[in-house]
């Protein structure tokens, strides 16, 4: 598999925003989200990834205890409001587009054909052009963005608000108060934390660490959206089964995060 050069390359972007990784808000998978209450909220387009959110790792098939929830979140957003960006399925690893039919059929929304992989600016840019494409355009500050990779799909979240394309940045660099800070409006970015599979926990952990210290350490400047994150998320307990432990449990309770 291709070397992610757009992820390894967010350590770098680390050291002058170091709270590009952050989510709004982690749950332990979607089912913990309550759909309604984003939509009502305003939201009204979801992204979600693929391995280990929706599917087993390497499956092109719904994960069956997240079915219920699967199905509210189509139904509560509707049809082409919902689409799944995956670093596998839809990518130049996808010949023909063999994987992308095949997870569109079995999860029954959109898969989008991007060329470069998140959390690259060209697949966000791929991202704005679908929803803007729609009958009825979602823009950036109505979308969910749901993963469970921080170097990818937060980061994805966070440059949505952050970057809104090259003409816009020349004029963001000539606002020295909002330089490299400046968040404003965006997608609420969801970390989904359970393990169906366990894959690349080396890099899992390496993940929350330095998120404890991103946390412990950055100050969140005055134009980051302060989310009310018990507003989205269901009070109501996880059914009996749930994704296997992982060594991320303690640590995002030390966090303080659902």
């Amino acid at each position: 598999m291709p070397l992610n050069v757009p992820g390894l390359l967010v350590p770098i972007q680390l050291l002058w925003f170091p709270r590009v990784i952050l989510p709004s808000l982690s749950v332990k998978d979607i089912r913990q989200l309550d759909f309604v209450a984003l939509k009502n909220a305003g939201f009204r387009g979801a992204v979600f990834d693929k391995d280990n959110c929706l599917t087993i790792p390497h499956e092109d098939k719904l994960i069956p205890e997240l079915q219920e929830a699967w199905t509210e979140c189509r139904k509560v957003f509707g049809k082409g409001n919902v689409i799944v960006v995956s670093n596998s399925a839809g990518t130049q690893l996808d010949g023909g587009g063999i994987q992308a039919e095949s997870v569109s059929y079995h999860l029954k929304v959109p898969v989008l054909n991007h060329n470069s992989f998140k959390p690259s600016y060209s697949c966000i840019q791929t991202i704005r052009h679908y929803f803007a494409s729609l009958p009825n355009p979602i823009p950036d500050e109505q979308l969910v963005i749901v993963g469970d990779r921080l170097f990818t799909d937060m980061v994805v979240a966070n440059r949505m608000r952050t970057w809104k394309g090259w003409r816009h940045l020349l004029e963001t660099w000539k606002q020295k108060e909002q330089a490299n800070t400046a968040l404003g409006n965006g997608p609420l970015g969801v970390w989904t934390t359970g393990v169906w599979k366990k894959e690349s926990m080396g890099m899992r952990w390496g993940e929350a660490k330095l998120l404890e210290l991103v946390t412990k350490w950055s100050r969140p400047p005055l134009e980051e959206p302060k989310w009310d994150a018990s507003r989205f998320t269901r009070q109501t307990p996880l059914p009996s089964k749930s994704p296997e432990k992982d060594r991320l449990s303690s640590m995002l309770r030390m966090l303080g995060f659902r």
